[in-house]
């Protein structure tokens, strides 16, 4: 699975089964849903903004790093998109290097910073330290603690999907993460799944994730600002506080085209009637072989792909629970949303 699709549902996913183990972070996550989700593809995916540019309608298109020869929206010429930040142009290609890394942790880094790498078996402890400082030192509110476990949903279905750790049994057209493969994911995902089983709203989902606004904890968990806190103790090294003015202008960046982008992958995901039923998006049907929407079905359920999600919702609330033990005060947070209406009834409707 690709991009905002697949992040919003391994996120969703993970929520429902944090809920299941009653994991004291499952309330705070849906008081502060669209900031959970929103750092779930934000919190990493810093290449939120265009590719180019099209020359024929002056309208921003693509998506960063991903190569664009010609416009989608009329065929003709584009020109590369840039970031202008203090005087300096940046590609997305330039973000991704310098940024990409320093979000995903466990892989991602430039040739030059491979040596960062985090072990995926130090995931839990780095977590921890960023958890531990979202409480101490951006609280007491609750929005950043919700913010870095969106951040970790996106580690944990990254990991697995892209096979860095070992741990989902998924082989559809050619392999687990293949280029013919994330259309059928994306597709079944949005509708079978999203729609149809879990009854989610995709696009007020994807509005009210767009609209969130920047969290510095992103910034402090990805060592771009000063060293301080837990964090800074348990891992002292690579912190890069004169980057922090440029990746907040990343960050801002992101957001601004998210609002855009969006709308492009709503567009995208639409299924069309036919004659034979429902057909998808020309071009997603031509990057999977051919295969149209009832095949990909087929396809994805020869394959057992909710398994697959089932597998990496379990994964994300594994760390949930890893961090829940490291952090003591997190299980000092109400574990569930208190008494209900009827319980309250019970004790207050006068009897007589």
């Amino acid at each position: 699975m690709s991009g905002l699709i697949g992040h919003t549902m391994y996120a969703v996913l993970g929520s429902k089964a944090a809920a299941h183990r009653r994991l004291p972070v499952g309330p705070v996550i849906e008081r502060h849903w669209p900031t959970y989700l929103a750092a779930a593809y934000l919190g990493c995916d810093i290449q939120t903004m265009p590719e180019a540019i099209c020359v024929d309608t002056g309208k921003e298109v693509g998506y960063g790093t991903v190569p664009l020869d010609k416009s989608p929206l009329t065929g003709g010429a584009v020109r590369p998109f840039h970031l202008s930040f203090q005087r300096t142009d940046y590609r997305p290609r330039d973000i991704h290097a310098i940024f990409y890394g320093r979000s995903h942790l466990t892989f991602g880094w430039s040739s030059q910073q491979r040596d960062l790498t985090l072990p995926w078996d130090h995931l839990p402890d780095y977590c921890a330290a960023v958890v531990e400082d979202a409480i101490e030192l951006y609280g007491p509110g609750e929005r950043p603690l919700a913010y870095v476990l969106g951040w970790m949903t996106h580690l944990v279905g990254d990991g697995l999907i892209k096979s860095i750790r070992p741990g989902v049994a998924l082989r559809l057209l050619d392999g687990t993460y293949t280029p013919k493969n994330r259309p059928i994911q994306d597709l079944v995902t949005f509708h079978e799944i999203g729609r149809k089983e879990l009854r989610l709203n995709w696009p007020a989902l994807l509005t009210d994730l767009a609209e969130t606004p920047v969290e510095s904890i992103q910034l402090h968990a990805m060592r771009v600002a000063p060293p301080r806190g837990r964090l800074a103790r348990a891992f002292p090294e690579a912190w890069c506080p004169q980057q922090q003015d440029l990746l907040r202008a990343v960050l801002e960046e992101n957001r601004r085209y998210l609002r855009v982008y969006k709308n492009h992958v709503l567009d995208e995901m639409a299924l069309q009637r036919s004659g034979d039923g429902w057909e998808c998006n020309a071009r997603l049907r031509e990057t999977a072989g051919g295969l149209d929407y009832a095949e990909m079905v087929e396809a994805a359920e020869r394959a057992h792909f909710r398994h697959a999600l089932w597998q990496i919702g379990e994964a994300i609330a594994d760390l949930f629970a890893e961090v829940v033990q490291l952090v003591p005060r997190l299980r000092e947070l109400p574990d569930d949303h208190g008494p209900t209406w009827a319980n309250l009834a019970q004790r207050w409707v006068c009897k007589g």
